[in-house]
């Protein structure tokens, strides 16, 4: 990491959130690996928390997208309490950008374009799994895993019903710029009925 890292200060800002957002990522893509992997935090209706790492498959005003399956822990914690938290941790340029607000499905077409442009290991392994459910031994995953590629030798994959998007639309932003005095920079925007609101929250 390098000793020193330059200032955040609100005159270098976007006014949206979201394009500041993309500066920092373009910025991130370039050095770190992985740039689109985030922490999503959900939590259970009796508040109990969990968190996992996801990749950012896409954003755009309407907000940031994720896939999984629907079915996971996160997917039945995301529709009993579509509230969840993001976090991007760039190392390298010593930034982080955490995001609060909530998720909704995306549409099926959307989830079946995703899912059509996956590596074809990738379908198949969104078909086999019943994520989050117990297994009795590796063997018999890797087992369905065979059963089912040899019987869609030279057929398409279909998208699973229960596999598919979420969209987060973001309410809050923060960026977090590391200080090596520890008096680290963090910027919050909060939605507003105009636009967005900015300000400068103390380390």
């Amino acid at each position: 990491m390098p000793s020193h890292f330059p200032a955040l200060l609100e005159a270098d800002l976007r006014p949206d959130p979201l394009d500041q957002f993309q500066v920092w990522f373009d910025e991130a893509t370039r050095l770190s690996p992985l740039a689109e992997a985030a922490a999503l935090a959900t939590a259970s209706l009796d508040s109990t928390p969990s968190v996992r790492m996801v990749l950012i498959k896409g954003w755009d005003a309407r907000g940031l997208v994720f896939y999984t399956n629907r079915e996971s822990r996160k997917g039945a914690e995301l529709a009993a309490n579509p509230r969840v938290a993001l976090l991007f941790h760039w190392p390298q340029l010593g930034r982080q950008v955490r995001l609060e607000g909530a998720v909704e499905a995306v549409s099926d077409s959307e989830s079946d374009a995703y899912f059509a442009s996956r590596p074809r290991e990738s379908q198949l392994g969104a078909v086999v799994s019943n994520q989050s459910q117990p297994i009795g031994a590796r063997a018999e995953l890797d087992l369905k895993f065979a059963r089912l590629r040899e019987e869609l030798v030279g057929k398409p994959v279909t998208r699973p019903s229960r596999w598919g998007g979420f969209r987060l639309s973001p309410d809050r932003y923060e960026f977090w710029q590391h200080r090596e005095d520890r008096l680290h920079d963090r910027i919050s925007y909060r939605r507003v009925s105009r636009g967005w609101q900015a300000e400068r929250l103390q380390p």
